[in-house]
């Protein structure tokens, strides 16, 4: 199965992104796994299509997960209920059972809740495992330890059976298994500077999946085939597996992390199935080349990793020589694993545990996102099952859960507002981290949006779903939200949570450094999606391995003269042709209607329902007196306006990266977008004296700084243009998607207000 959707517009109703763990960015979706390519995106979508899913019922089997269930639809109105759910609501087991896996558009549901005392033939039973004082190294006897205890095993058949999302998941991780099985040993591969982290999480992937199916099953064939995949990751396989002394790349230590987590679970899952001679080669090769690097990264300056980096790799890193440790915990006669785990857990606390900033925004990228909170959850998750505890890395920072909110706000309609670097690919990562969230933090909605997505089935999921949870994530949930933290200061506005075709706009200011260097020179830049399509969009990550790509952020770094890192590779201002300041500094102003969605999939928007953003961002360009630049929703949200206010004494342009292809009218000043068979008009009110609409394709000017090697290409990609020399303008472009059934007539034509004096009614 391939796929040719590319990273701004593509077909929406393609439950396919980046997030998908069979996801590959140079060459689209591989159905097995095939060693991995070199990174370089050519224009491959990006995100993680969400709530569509419970729409389209589409059928999309295989390693996307079984889309087989009951298919009824229930004629039953459930009622909102409340936060605590209603005694007169039925059981989450037959709700599920009446309406099938996924939501159809006749159905209502109960809000976000989970409820064990009315559904406890849906309830995981206790956790025997109660220490009274835990510590890292007194462990549960029973193993599995990490992250599925044998109490969760031995219910798990039973709650298969009852619940749906269950049953689809573990239909499609024995498919998966069995997808894995023919295939060679992960390859060796050094991917420059990425190293062999494509390989790491391969092999964690495809270990969890023989694991839990020999969990499941008792078929020793699963055994021997981890068996082989471990001998080759240690280099005893039939062909070479890396250098003798670092076979797991420890100068990238994210590989290294990632496959003692990946030794760790096979040794710890199945750990009643291995020799005492496997046990001790398991360990060895973990010890050898995962936690004795990790002593050194832990306690040297080798760990770079470890001092105030609140993101992904030190979450990754912890994460991976915490399941190591607490894997061999008890065989270990070194006292590595001990030695570890006091050293492992207070910096997690002190680094990982704070990723999230106040807003809950990421500190790195929507795509980084699910590195850094895979990592967390992980090790948040292991500690839990394995000692009784999470030593505070679920609580330190108070607004870690923001993260959920975050996560469902920066899912558009059809992909992520994936600004910046979206990372390597996935294998094992996924945005299950919202299943344990849900359930820790008692948001059942993070829960209810994450079981929905196509990403959903692999083992971790099994036993950190919560099946007490019923009710629909969208009921009750705002259509906007604000990210007002000054490092990123987004806006996420929507029409609806539950229909494919709805309108998404984001739009961002924030700094241009402390995003450790996965961000672009992007203030003032946006995403919007319109009838099921991404119409202005992100051009996603560079090559990794072009020099000095992650060099630095200051201002004449070369990371900044590649075209997808550039100022001019972004949907927003660009002042002289020339990088926005890496010292913006940005304020933001917003408001919005407060419009949420109810409990049914079907919503009709207000026609009064409204939002609005503006950001001064004046401060990230050179050259200029005064830029600023609004978007808001109009006309019951089937309209956007996004307004300029600029005061340059250079010229300058307004960008915008499209896949569509664009036809510009004879007087310049609007341009018919089509893309998908759909449709969307732009039109600029009021144009300034000889602003025109013009296009080029997604290449750099021959006069921008050379960079060290030549960007990749972005074929398809069209950049939308206005230019106009130095001045002082107001610009503003008003988007009419063309809505199916909606007439000429239906659409308004705002009036001029300026940024500084917009307001909810301002433009009624």
């Amino acid at each position: 199965m391939t796929a040719n959707y590319n990273a701004i517009g593509g077909n929406s109703l393609s439950p396919y992104g980046s997030g998908d763990p069979y996801y590959n960015e140079s060459s689209g979706f591989i159905s097995p796994p095939q060693p991995p390519k070199k990174r370089t995106s050519n224009w491959v979508k990006i995100g993680v299509p969400v709530l569509i899913l419970v729409i389209i019922g589409a059928v999309v089997g295989g390693v996307l997960g079984s889309r087989a269930s009951s298919s009824k639809s229930s004629t039953n109105s459930h009622g909102a209920g409340n936060a605590g759910g209603e005694a007169a609501a039925s059981s989450a087991a037959s709700v599920k059972l009446e309406v099938g896996r996924f939501a159809t558009a006749t159905n209502t549901f109960t809000s976000p809740t989970f409820n064990p005392s009315v559904n406890a033939d849906l309830a995981w039973p206790k956790d025997p495992f109660q220490p009274s004082n835990p510590s890292p190294t007194n462990v549960r006897t029973d193993r599995p330890r990490i992250i599925a205890p044998q109490y969760k095993w031995k219910t798990l058949p039973n709650l298969i059976k009852s619940d749906p999302y269950l049953k689809g998941w573990n239909t499609t991780i024995f498919g998966n298994a069995s997808d894995y099985y023919g295939l060679q040993p992960v390859k060796y591969f050094m991917d420059g500077d990425s190293g062999i982290l494509d390989n790491a999480r391969e092999v964690k992937m495809r270990i969890k999946a023989f694991a839990y199916t020999f969990l499941m099953t008792n078929d020793t064939k699963w055994v021997d085939r981890a068996w082989v995949e471990l001998q080759n990751a240690a280099g005893n396989g039939t062909t070479p597996f890396g250098p003798d002394d670092d076979k797991w790349n420890s100068a990238h230590f994210l590989d290294t992390a990632e496959f003692t987590a990946a030794f760790a679970i096979a040794y710890d899952w199945l750990y009643a199935q291995w020799s005492d001679t496997q046990k001790s080669q398991i360990r060895s090769t973990m010890i050898k080349y995962g936690l004795q690097p990790g002593v050194v990264q832990s306690t040297t300056s080798a760990g770079w990793w470890r001092n105030n980096i609140t993101g992904n790799w030190n979450c990754v890193c912890n994460s991976g020589l915490t399941l190591g440790s607490l894997a061999i915990l008890g065989d270990d006669t070194s006292g590595i694993a001990e030695q570890l785990l006091g050293l492992t857990i207070p910096n997690a606390k002190a680094n990982c545990a704070l990723a999230t900033i106040d807003d809950g925004t990421w500190a790195e990228t929507a795509n980084y996102w699910y590195f850094g909170t895979t990592g967390h959850a992980e090790m948040s998750s292991a500690l839990l099952t394995a000692t009784g505890s999470h030593y505070g890395l679920l609580d330190i920072n108070p607004n870690f859960y923001k993260t959920g909110i975050y996560h469902m706000y920066v899912a558009g309609a059809t992909s992520l507002f994936n600004y910046g670097d979206h990372g390597p690919n996935k294998f094992s990562t996924t945005a299950n981290c919202m299943i344990l969230y849900g359930d820790q933090y008692n948001h059942p909605e993070f829960t209810l949006f994450q079981r929905e997505q196509y990403d959903a089935a692999e083992p971790w999921s099994m036993f950190w779903y919560n099946p007490t949870v019923s009710g629909a994530f969208w009921d009750g949930a705002a259509l906007d939200h604000f990210f007002d933290n000054g490092l990123d200061q987004w806006a996420s506005m929507r029409s609806s949570w539950t229909d494919n075709a709805a309108l998404y706009v984001a739009m961002k200011a924030g700094k241009n450094q402390g995003l450790q260097t996965h961000n672009d020179l992007d203030v003032g830049d946006f995403v919007l999606d319109a009838l099921g399509t991404r119409w202005a969009g992100e051009l996603g990550s560079g090559d990794y391995r072009s020099p000095n790509y992650f060099s630095n952020d200051t201002q004449d770094s070369d990371r900044w003269k590649y075209y997808r890192k550039m100022t001019e590779g972004q949907n927003t201002i660009l002042v002289n042709q020339a990088n926005q300041n890496v010292l913006a500094a940005p304020t933001v102003n917003h408001d919005s209607s407060g419009t949420t969605q109810g409990s049914s999939t079907v919503f009709n928007v207000p026609q009064d329902s409204t939002a609005f953003w503006t950001a001064d961002i004046t401060s990230a360009y050179f050259g200029v007196s005064s830029v600023k630049r609004g978007v808001r929703l109009l006309n019951g949200r089937k309209q956007v306006l996004i307004q300029d206010e600029i005061a340059s004494q250079d010229a300058i342009q307004w960008r915008m990266h499209t896949n569509a292809t664009v036809s510009i009218a004879d007087s310049g000043t609007s341009a018919t977008l089509s893309l998908d068979g759909q449709t969307l008009q732009l039109t600029m009110l009021s144009p300034p004296d000889s602003a025109k609409f013009t296009t080029s394709d997604a290449v750099r000017f021959p006069t921008d700084p050379t960079p060290p090697v030549p960007d990749q290409p972005n074929p398809g990609v069209t950049v939308l243009i206005i230019s106009l020399p130095a001045g002082t303008y107001t610009l503003q472009v008003l988007f009419n998607p063309q809505w199916s059934g909606m007439p000429a007539s239906d659409f308004v034509t705002p009036p001029t207000v300026s940024l500084d004096n917009w307001s909810l009614t301002s433009h009624n």
